[in-house]
């Protein structure tokens, strides 16, 4: 099992980053500010960057460290990254697969199904613990309501099938969510899910935790050898790492929605750590965003038993985990890929 690195984040603006020897330097006005050896890094994220330099870039690609530029507000820009890594033949086979709409129907109704059994999840637990309150009706239809569309998930619907039944159960899902918020409950509504930009303070948290799990699947994908921006359920689009893409379907609800519940019903953020712009979006103060990516750190930390592997990994490893199985599944030694679902 691969050793769990560190991602180093970069929040304020005005860093630079450069190379020293085989250290990562962080410097503001000139002005040292840490110091990291490359050989403890998995990946850098930097939040509105002021540069890096070609010698630190270089470095990081020979030692397989992902550099993701993001903007000071969480969306996604870019990622330099090593050469493809592994055999040739996985990746013609990814190529192959995703040019056939049956086998790509098949893997997208796998990613579906572990994103709808853990949405499911998500209900299911809060269902558990607040019954007593009597305002879970509408949560339990839901929930059944999603338990059919993963039956249906199981009969090989066509790739645009399996499309209408994601869209449909983001939805219904989404449509709960503020149930799920018991502290805070004025501060932190959610209308519906917005992205560019975020229009509530719940859906800025939600973009930004999926920027950060993006990228490390992105540098996961390329670790064992598969192409990020060649996906399944996603189709190709300039730009847009497809792969990546559809392994986080079934990640976000158990990595990055019980985060965000957790950060609101536990008070850590409260509504002055956010700000309403005039155009009507809405974004982080930067102590909110260290909050943010120091409870991200934690999570990622906690340990837990993967139930196909039957192994304890650390949760930060998960994005590793199942590109694994995704590239063992191409190669032919798996018969099926087997999502990661949260029991």
């Amino acid at each position: 099992m691969r050793k769990m690195l560190n991602v180093l984040y970069i929040t304020q603006p005005d860093a630079y980053l450069s190379k020293e020897g085989e250290n990562v330097v962080v410097k503001i006005e000139n002005v040292e500010k840490i110091r990291v050896p490359v050989h403890l890094l998995e990946g850098i994220v930097t939040f509105g960057y002021l540069g890096a330099s070609p010698s630190l870039l270089g470095m990081c690609a020979e030692k397989s460290v992902a550099v993701s530029f993001l903007t000071e507000h969480g969306r996604y820009l870019a990622t330099v990254q090593s050469n493809p890594k592994g055999n040739v033949l996985l990746r013609r086979k990814q190529y192959r697969w995703a040019d056939n709409k049956d086998e790509s129907a098949r893997l997208a109704a796998m990613f579906i199904t572990g994103k709808i059994a853990n949405c499911r999840e998500v209900l299911r637990r809060y269902i558990s613990d607040y019954k007593h309150k009597g305002d879970t009706e509408k949560i339990e239809k839901v929930n059944k309501q999603m338990a059919r569309s993963i039956t249906k998930l199981g009969s090989e619907p066509g790739l645009e099938e399996v499309r209408g039944i994601e869209g449909e159960n983001a939805r219904k899902y989404f449509s709960v969510f503020n149930y799920l918020i018991v502290n805070q409950k004025k501060d932190f509504v959610m209308q519906g899910r917005s992205r560019r930009p975020p229009l509530d303070n719940v859906n800025v948290l939600l973009s930004f935790l999926y920027s950060l799990l993006l990228h490390d699947l992105q540098a996961s994908l390329q670790t064992v050898g598969l192409d990020p921006y060649v996906g399944f359920l996603h189709r190709d689009r300039p730009g847009r790492p497809g792969l990546a893409l559809d392994l986080m379907e079934e990640l976000r609800p158990y990595v990055v929605d019980r985060l965000v519940l957790s950060l609101i019903n536990r008070q850590q953020l409260t509504s002055k750590d956010f700000i309403q712009k005039e155009t009507g979006g809405v974004i982080m103060k930067e102590d909110a965003r260290k909050t943010v990516l120091e409870a991200w750190q934690n999570r990622k930390r906690e340990e837990i038993t993967h139930p196909f592997l039957e192994e304890k990994i650390n949760i930060g490893l998960l994005p590793h985990v199942q590109a694994l199985l995704l590239a063992r599944h191409l190669r032919g030694d798996l018969e099926n890929y087997p999502p990661y679902i949260w029991k």
